[in-house]
């Protein structure tokens, strides 16, 4: 069964997908898929991983170790009292 097809009415749009299908070796659907991919993430709300901890960091101040407070409130069982 054949793939669908991507229909670009746009003139300068046309040319600029494939301008860079061309220079990234690509076709034009992946270049198109990337670049609403890229807009989705950008306009959806949605932060890259980067920038959400970058921007959690610098709201709490503050980096926990969370295996030095594992380690600290760590306590042996006592085992089954029988």
């Amino acid at each position: 069964m054949a793939e669908p097809q991507l229909l670009i009415r746009s003139a300068r749009a046309r040319d600029l997908a494939h301008r860079l299908a061309r220079r990234e070796n690509r076709t034009i659907a992946e270049v198109v898929e990337r670049a609403l991919e890229s807009y989705e993430v950008r306009e959806a709300g949605r932060e890259p991983a980067l920038a959400f901890y970058t921007r959690l960091s610098a709201q709490s101040g503050t980096d926990i170790d969370l295996e030095a407070t594992i380690r600290a409130h760590r306590h042996p069982h006592q085992g089954v009292d029988l």
